[in-house]
């Protein structure tokens, strides 16, 4: 298989104490969707996206959005497995996402909004190896609740990983080539700069980082 050839595969992440552990799927290399690809077959679906916004809360968080084509299959908690009343909870604007981050380090793994769901899952069967590529086997995992969930804007359900929490020296993943390879959308939702503009890919808007 070239290793141009999108493949999606599993990759651990972590806040830096280690409370938070999660598993997210990622398909790379990244194709993004503003390159020739096909709108979803499924309406409830969309298109893996990495990006930065440049709203005050995004940029004070220091949050790089990963967001997943469909986040009940592609994003699995290990621990803990009640983030709401296990992690401190951050909400702002309509107070519905919910800016979730450790208790002890106060790293900030994900941003959720919607329904979820506990379940027991065989990660070995679904690829998942632990770090020192060893078996996981059987374990429960919190994911995003699949009956009514929907990666379309505005419809209440909302899951972002924050790519800078992925665990570093993973074969398959560098955060260098996203730059590089211009895989990183810059959105502008600055409320001091007016009306929300279209995604670009060569730089941030204005208050935005690269």
């Amino acid at each position: 298989m070239s290793v141009s050839t999108p493949t999606r595969r599993p990759f651990h992440g972590s806040c830096h104490c280690g409370f938070i552990k999660y598993i997210v799927f990622l398909t790379l290399p990244h194709k993004p969707p503003s390159i020739g690809t096909p709108p979803p077959t499924d309406p409830s679906r969309s298109h893996q996206e990495f990006y930065r916004c440049n709203c005050t809360t995004c940029h004070k968080a220091g949050h790089f959005h990963m967001r997943m084509a469909w986040a009940p299959e592609d994003f699995m908690l290990l621990s803990p497995l009640d983030p709401m009343a296990e992690l401190g909870d951050y909400t702002c604007n309509s107070g519905l996402v919910h800016w979730l981050f450790c208790k002890t380090c106060g790293g900030r793994c994900f941003v959720f909004e919607g329904e979820w769901e506990t379940a027991e899952v065989d990660l070995d069967e679904m690829g998942v190896k632990d770090r020192d590529g060893g078996k996981m086997g059987k374990r429960t995992i919190w994911r995003p609740k699949a009956d009514g969930w929907s990666e379309q804007r505005e419809c209440g359900c909302y899951l972002s990983v924050n790519g800078y929490t992925v665990d570093a020296a993973q074969e398959g993943f560098e955060l260098g080539e996203f730059i590089t390879n211009r895989w990183v959308a810059y959105v502008d939702c600055l409320e001091l700069n007016g009306p929300e503009r279209e995604p670009r890919y060569d730089k941030p808007y204005n208050g935005g980082a690269f």
